[in-house]
């Protein structure tokens, strides 16, 4: 009889429970990932740091979610608690405590899931070609002396906006560039409107001396266009749709001026939002941020001629004590001292009116430089008739038609080839002859050459 020998088991394999954790890693990454889940927020902290924690749950279970900072800085919206949420991420451990976690990568409202997969996906290949940026934005200019709007005529936004820059700078001109700003249609005229408003984009060169008309414009070709303002009120995600357009967002990156966008409320994105030069929370905001106030740009001209003239006094005191020293000096002569006087009382003036004159000046030599040019323009459209008139005349003297009014004819073969020689004849052919008023159709009876 055979002796049964007893089976012996290996011995389970020991695991460091860091290693355990990294294996489990390992394998919800295989099998699970990238995963997309539906819930509830609850107990939502967003960190100092930027990053964002929270649970999942609903009737029958809860998970633990982190969002770091770079993909919670692209969230159109404020996440809340209870809130039905879709987000899409990586399964995980996290191996310092051991807990199954779900890092976020894009979050939407619940039932705005396509919609929002397609703006983090668009957000995602313009941010990869550079056009957020901040090395491409372009400041705000210090003094600005045309506003161009793009928005919808009828929308709320922008009488709000109007109304902004009426208030801050009554002296500043604002073109309108009207626009839908929701529909099928909507992203390629905001496109249009931006670039009708980049053709009359002028840069800075220097003193403006304009009168400005201090209200709307629209279709004037005088305004030079020195910041841009892209607005639209609040809405859903599907109402400023239009604005997360690729098109719309690589015309904005090509503007030679700045553009401030003022779309929605304070918790709405958009992609213009992110290309634009500068963001602001709403449209009246956008207005207040594009051009210094009235009030304080004439409070800092009156700071500054206080200065000036702060200084040309000092100046004259100075030299008044000089002056006195000197003829202390000199025995004080009378007659010398009253006329150094009389000369610096007059330098005084000059120095507190030269600005003044400057100013006068410079504009006179603009206008003078406006007439001339206008002047030359004329003169070369001048130049241009009558050169196009000699054309003309030129042009009418070498009509054939006339030619054969002379007496001459045009004769040509069958084929309608050009009989040029009597090289190109022979006795018995047919031929054409066309006259001032009409053909005849005749047999050549004999060919004779000239001969030299």
């Amino acid at each position: 009889m055979s002796e049964v020998l007893p089976v012996r088991r290996a011995a389970p394999q020991v695991w460091s429970v860091g290693a355990l954790c990294h294996a489990i890693a390992d394998a919800l990454d295989a099998r699970f990932n990238p995963v997309r889940v539906a819930g509830e927020i609850s107990g939502f902290v967003r960190a100092a740091s930027g990053h964002c924690y929270f649970s999942l749950k609903d009737s029958s279970g809860q998970l633990r979610c982190a969002m770091f900072k770079r993909a919670a800085s692209g969230l159109a919206f404020v996440p809340r608690e209870g809130q039905r949420v879709e987000v899409s991420g990586r399964l995980g451990v996290y191996e310092p405590r051991g807990e199954l976690q779900l890092v976020v990568e894009a979050m939407a409202e619940a039932g705005e899931g396509n919609l929002y997969e397609q703006f983090v996906l668009l957000k995602a290949l313009l941010q990869a070609e550079g056009l957020f940026e901040p090395e491409r934005k372009k400041p705000l200019p210090k003094r600005v002396r045309g506003i161009g709007v793009v928005t919808s005529l009828g929308a709320a936004a922008l009488h709000d906006v109007v109304s902004a820059l009426q208030r801050r700078v009554p002296h500043i001109p604002v073109l309108i560039a009207p626009a839908s700003v929701q529909g099928a249609n909507a992203a390629t005229e905001l496109a249009q409107a931006l670039q009708s408003l980049y053709a009359m984009a002028a840069p800075y060169d220097g003193l403006d001396l304009g009168t400005g008309n201090g209200g709307s414009v629209a279709g004037s070709a005088i305004v030079p266009i020195d910041v841009i303002l892209l607005v639209r009120g609040g809405g859903a995600m599907e109402d400023l749709w239009s604005f997360n357009d690729e098109t719309l967002a690589r015309v904005l990156a090509k503007s030679p001026v700045p553009v401030i966008t003022g779309i929605g409320h304070e918790t709405d994105f958009t992609i213009a939002d992110f290309v634009a030069d500068l963001r602001a929370p709403t449209p009246t905001a956008a207005a207040e941020l594009c051009a210094m106030p009235l009030a304080q740009l004439l409070e800092a001209v009156g700071h500054t001629q206080s200065r000036l003239q702060t200084a040309v006094l000092r100046k004259l005191d100075r030299e008044s004590q000089r002056l006195d020293q000197v003829s202390s000096r000199a025995g004080r002569p009378v007659a010398l001292v009253n006329r150094l006087q009389l000369r610096l009382a007059a330098v005084g003036q000059r120095m507190v009116y030269a600005p003044a004159q400057h100013l006068q000046a410079q504009q006179t030599h603009l206008l003078a430089s406006q007439a001339a040019l206008r002047n030359a323009a004329h003169q070369s459209a001048e130049r241009q008739r009558s050169r196009l008139a000699q054309l003309s005349v030129r042009h009418g003297a070498l009509d054939p038609q006339l030619v054969l009014g002379r007496g001459y004819a045009w004769l040509q073969d069958d084929t309608g080839r050009p009989l040029t020689a009597t090289a190109h004849m022979r006795t018995g052919q047919i031929v054409q002859a066309r006259l001032s008023d009409g053909t005849a159709d005749m047999q050549v009876r004999s060919v004779q050459r000239r001969r030299y």
